[in-house]
């Protein structure tokens, strides 16, 4: 039974401050995310803890609230193991399920984000301890037992609605590949093994993102103000793939991706079943328009640098980047004064009070709730069910948190048992810059793409309403989990969306149309290459979790990258070493372009034609929120377009997402 799902005031200074206050008036969710935080002040009111949890109001409180599970744990596995095969069975699971996630998922939040090391490092141990916990419950027998009593009754599972019979196979699957079944010797070895899988998993993740170094004098001088130096070594800690200077790029990427350790020979798992047809027809299908990318990239790096002309993978991000930008003209700045904080937010809450009639508003935050004052509260309301949940916003940059865009679950929906419904509770994380004296903070479109990209994660945990915490919201299949998500992608390109939101924080003045004309189209410039990227990442991901090979993981990546890429391999490099996905998805790293091609086919087939058509929203949330990791994925999206997609029907969404709209050309001409 596994807890670690995969895993979401006007301005104050300055004339600028006064200007903007006479020309927009900001709904009170704008206001609160276009003005510093305030917080309350008073002496008198109590600590309430992290998220509310009182003992949080220290780092002691960790090992309370641990402790409190723990024993309830105890409590939960003696009544299941007693309890007569039936729904109260699959109830007792849930039920200690989330007492172990209540605590696991909150720590697991604390110990990436909170800015003191003394609580990073209680949250850290708390996660381990409960983590141990669950290895246990994953190979109690008896625990096992009483849920294949219940599944093995036909009887008794004939009777259960579809949703009690989904979680009772999903923890029995969960018992299953912690080796349940095997004998007592193969059992043990198979929690070994698993203990060690995770150390390992652990040690890889933090290599992934730690700098490489190289003596100074091995690079050329007048590029070392480009890196970190330390001493007589200069430190690189990324690919710096945005450096306008050829010889930045190609040193970033030498050294950053040199393998510092032995390549592993050994892989594990399976394919998933219809993933490498997907991913393959999706290669046959762009191969001509891929080719065409790299050609374009490599007419432009010949342009800008007729001395070396040959394209490598250095090149790409960048060149596709100057192409989009010299043809449509879309620098960031130009649409950044459009996209305050306080806008984005009013756009967000207009758009789910149009879909859903829920709205966002902002609440204040009690003493001791938070652990940043740059962090704000979301109570989400519909307008005829009441509260749904709250959304923990941590918007700013801090050195100390982690550089990527993210959603954690802290508490999950179910239903209790005295009719009321846990309300499910989320953090969304980004890297947003900080408010001035003079503008609030001012979002690029990637920045303002990437806030609705997240926002649609945490709406599929506000608006479903499983009846267990087991498979509420994002706690669902992988290929699944970034559908909500990447249709909110959609959404914040559509014009008629935008325009409800989009305005110059000093002017009023609305985001003129053609310019999201352009922006739109410019994602469609290399797109072709860029998806193509994307499915030789997928192929490695599989091939890797699939039958062992008698090959290194750099030798396997070399024959992948010549047949599902194109640009070559750079010798004595080993990208696959920095790709941190290999361990969170597993061999379902294709699930990115399946959720892509499912959110596509949702947004032509149902909300092209009116986005903000409310009918469409509750069939949407009816569909396909509400259940969470309830309902198979395909009945969910079968249930919303009304036919079931076959392979190719989701290869010709993701390819027909490339084509150029010629409305665009039309418009920027007559402009």
């Amino acid at each position: 039974m596994s807890v670690y799902r995969p895993l979401v005031c006007l301005l104050r200074h300055g004339t600028a401050a006064r200007v903007c206050r006479t020309v927009t008036t900001w709904s009170p969710v704008g206001a609160a995310f276009n003005a510093k935080a305030q917080r309350r002040l008073d002496l008198f009111q109590q600590n309430v803890g992290l998220f509310g949890v009182p003992e949080l109001s220290s780092v002691e409180g960790f090992e309370v609230v641990q402790d409190r599970a723990l024993q309830e744990t105890e409590q939960l596995v003696e009544k299941a193991c007693h309890c007569p095969p039936g729904v109260q069975t699959v109830e007792i699971f849930d039920k200690l399920s989330d007492s172990l996630c209540r605590v696991a998922d909150m720590a697991d939040f604390i110990k990436v984000a909170h800015p003191d090391p003394s609580y990073r490092e209680a949250a850290e141990r708390t996660c381990i301890n409960i983590g141990t916990m669950v290895e246990r419950l994953n190979t109690n027998v008896e625990l096992s037992k009483s849920l294949k009593d219940l599944l093995e009754n036909d009887e008794i599972v004939s009777k259960l609605d579809p949703e009690t019979r989904r979680v009772a196979e999903l923890f029995m699957f969960d018992f299953e590949i912690s080796g349940i079944h095997l004998d007592k010797k193969k059992r043990k070895e198979a929690v070994n093994l698993n203990v060690k899988l995770l150390d390992l998993s652990n040690q890889f993740l933090m290599s992934c993102h730690m700098p490489n170094r190289i003596e100074k004098r091995a690079i050329p001088e007048h590029i070392h103000q480009h890196f970190t130096k330390d001493g007589k070594y200069i430190q690189i800690g990324g690919l710096n793939a945005d450096a306008p200077d050829d010889l930045v790029r190609e040193v970033a990427y030498k050294v950053f991706l040199y393998p510092n350790a032995n390549s592993i020979k050994r892989n594990h798992g399976q394919k998933p079943r219809g993933s490498y047809e997907f991913l393959q027809q999706i290669t046959d299908k762009l191969s001509d328009r891929t080719q065409k990318d790299f050609e374009m990239m490599r007419d432009m790096k010949t342009k800008l640098n007729p001395r070396n002309p040959e394209l490598m993978p250095w090149d790409h991000p960048y060149f596709s980047g100057v192409i989009r930008a010299e043809r449509f003209n879309i620098e960031p700045s130009l649409y950044s004064p459009y996209f305050s904080l306080g806008a984005c937010m009013e756009g967000l809450n207009g758009l789910f009070t149009q879909l859903y009639g829920v709205s966002l508003l902002a609440e204040q935050l009690s003493v001791g709730e938070v652990w940043s004052e740059d962090v704000r509260k979301l109570a989400v309301v519909h307008e005829t069910e009441g509260l749904l949940g709250y959304i923990y916003c941590d918007f700013f940059y801090r050195p100390d948190k982690p550089h990527q865009d993210c959603h954690f679950t802290i508490r999950g929906g179910r239903q209790l048992e005295d009719g009321q419904y846990q309300l499910p509770m989320v953090v969304l994380m980004l890297n947003l810059p900080h408010p001035t004296r003079s503008a609030p903070t001012l979002l690029s479109p990637g920045m303002m793409e990437n806030l609705f990209h997240e926002m649609g994660h945490a709406m599929h945990s506000m608006l479903g309403r499983t009846r267990y915490q087991h498979v509420t919201g994002t706690r669902c299949a992988t290929d699944f989990a970034e559908v909500p998500s990447i249709l909110m992608e959609y959404f914040a390109t559509d014009y008629r969306v935008i325009s409800q939101f989009a305005r110059h924080y000093q002017t009023g003045q609305p985001l003129p149309q053609s310019m999201v004309a352009r922006l739109c189209e410019s994602k469609k410039v290399c797109g072709a290459a860029d998806t193509q990227l994307q499915v030789f990442y997928a192929i490695l991901d599989q091939v890797y979790h699939g039958k062992p090979q008698n090959q290194s993981m750099t030798d396997i990546m070399i024959d992948m990258q010549k047949k599902y890429y194109g640009l070559p391999y750079v010798t004595n490099t080993a990208w696959q070493l920095r790709f941190s996905h290999l361990v969170g998805y597993g061999a379902k790293y294709y699930s990115y372009l399946m959720s892509r091609a499912v959110a596509s086919m949702v947004w032509k087939q149902c909300f092209y034609k009116d986005p903000l058509n409310r009918e469409t929203g509750e069939r949407y949330r009816r569909e396909m929120l509400a259940h969470g990791g309830g309902k198979e994925p395909m009945l969910m999206v079968e249930g919303m377009l009304q036919k079931r997609p076959s392979i190719e029907d989701f290869v010709n969404a993701l390819v027909s997402d490339l084509d150029p709209d010629f409305e665009t050309f039309i418009m920027d001409s007559e402009g």
